[in-house]
């Protein structure tokens, strides 16, 4: 793996259109349509009932489950509804809806001043997740898991993730910029609950300036700051712990396996201000853009605030989208409505034209090699798609390494006969936990 250095790709970015506009903080929607389900693992049970009353940081939604994370109320107001509404991952999800009161008072005993100095790894493991903090980076792992590997698993190395490789987005970029305080103390918290010797954060070499920001907020101190060369999907946990360390992620390993936890930056943020002042996570930059949007922009928004309200703060609509995407346009999940809410991890809202998107007729693989060459992961994408496209999911799963794929859509961006490639190697990971799941019950 990783020996082919033709590996990635180099897209458009796009990213000047937000590249460089501050952080916008709008008003509150006039509700949030809130999901028990933002994370990887088990979904969360509501713990209040329509009628009820909440505050701004309430617990609304937990579960026991190891692998699960407490969701909270991201405004004060009513509960006038708990029941099935569009989900931008699950197409739909058991929700909380929340109607705003006007007043946005924060619940008791929250915000008030810490000294995380003072703490013991025990309780600032706890305070994460209390806030329910997960990956921000799109992935969505409970972050209170990651960071609590298995005392045989030696971590010596934190590498923040500052890449931001996808297209369009920028939330990572201005997080650096206007956010570096938090940055800094999120990454000594890391540092103390990791009791790691070496740090590295990589930021693509097309954001200089924040390069430029974390050099001096790190000035004389062990933490490496490393512009790391552009190039999608450097962002990716395995491509970025090559680059920084040398050290390969072998297929079905984790980065731990190789003493190493990987932490986005955002949710570094996230960590600092969970820690230092019990802040649940209830708000997240998006950048909000596309050829479609009339005025492109990084808004901090409520969690739960709908992609059409979000939409609504950039202008709307020019013209009529083509796709709407949550992420990015390379590993993004498209939408069949706007009125899927804002969750813990969308990183970004696309609203892209027919010129964005158009790609041609899709036709049979030409055998050119292309994805081969182009796959970070060293696989066969081509054989994958085949063997998806025709429902031969044990064949690509144990001849071809189907669960490597990180879906990064490298493939289909490079492809000439214009297959959807992702696609069917998504398809393909469909079928095989379905028959799993089977064998399971039977």
């Amino acid at each position: 793996m990783f020996s082919n250095k033709h590996w990635g790709i180099h897209p458009d970015y796009h990213k000047s259109v937000t590249s460089g506009m501050a952080i916008e903080v709008p008003r509150p929607p006039a509700r949030v349509i809130i999901p028990v389900r933002q994370h990887i693992g088990a979904p969360c049970d509501p713990v209040v009932t329509p009628g009820d009353r909440v505050r701004k940081g309430q617990l609304i939604a937990y579960s026991s489950a190891p692998m699960s994370s407490p969701i909270h109320a991201s405004l004060s107001g009513k509960v006038s509804d708990v029941s099935g509404k569009p989900h931008p991952v699950f197409g739909e999800c058991l929700s909380i809806t929340i109607e705003n009161d006007g007043w946005d008072q924060w619940d008791d005993n929250l915000l008030e001043e810490r000294d995380w100095q003072q703490m013991s790894t025990e309780e600032i493991l706890g305070h994460i997740k209390k806030a329910g903090l997960v990956g921000m980076g799109g992935a969505a792992f409970p972050s209170h898991v990651k960071l609590a590997p298995p005392k045989d698993k030696k971590i010596d190395t934190l590498i923040i993730n500052a890449a931001e490789c996808e297209p369009y987005l920028t939330v990572d970029h201005r997080v650096m910029l206007e956010w570096t305080d938090r940055v800094v103390t999120g990454i000594h918290i890391l540092q103390k609950l990791l009791n790691v010797s070496q740090i590295c954060i990589g930021i693509e070499d097309n954001k200089m300036d924040a390069v430029a920001a974390m050099s001096k907020a790190f000035a004389g101190t062990p933490v490496k700051i490393v512009a790391v060369p552009t190039k999608y999907p450097q962002g990716a946990e395995k491509m970025l712990i090559k680059t920084l360390v040398d050290r390969e992620v072998e297929p079905g390993r984790l980065p731990m396996d190789v003493g190493v936890v990987v932490q986005n930056i955002s949710t570094t943020v996230a960590i600092c201000d969970a820690v230092t002042h019990g802040k649940p996570l209830i708000e997240r930059v998006v950048t909000v853009s596309g050829g479609a949007i009339k005025e492109p922009k990084n808004l901090l928004l409520r969690i739960g605030t709908t992609f059409a309200d979000a939409i609504a703060l950039c202008g709307g609509f020019v013209g009529t989208p083509e796709k709407i995407i949550m992420g990015g346009p390379m590993m993004g999940i498209a939408q069949y409505t706007t009125e899927v809410p804002v969750i813990k991890g969308t990183s970004g809202i696309l609203a892209l034209n027919k010129r964005d998107v158009s790609k041609g007729l899709e036709s049979g693989c030409i055998r050119c090699g292309r994805c081969v060459q182009n796959c970070p992961m060293g696989l066969n994408p081509s054989m994958l798609s085949i063997l998806g496209e025709h429902g031969f999911c044990d064949e690509a799963k144990e001849e071809y390494h189907l669960l490597d794929c990180i879906e990064c859509g490298c493939c289909s961006f490079n492809c000439p006969a214009k297959r959807n490639v992702v696609h069917y190697i998504k398809y393909c990971k469909k079928l095989c936990a379905e028959k799993a799941a089977a064998a399971k019950k039977g």
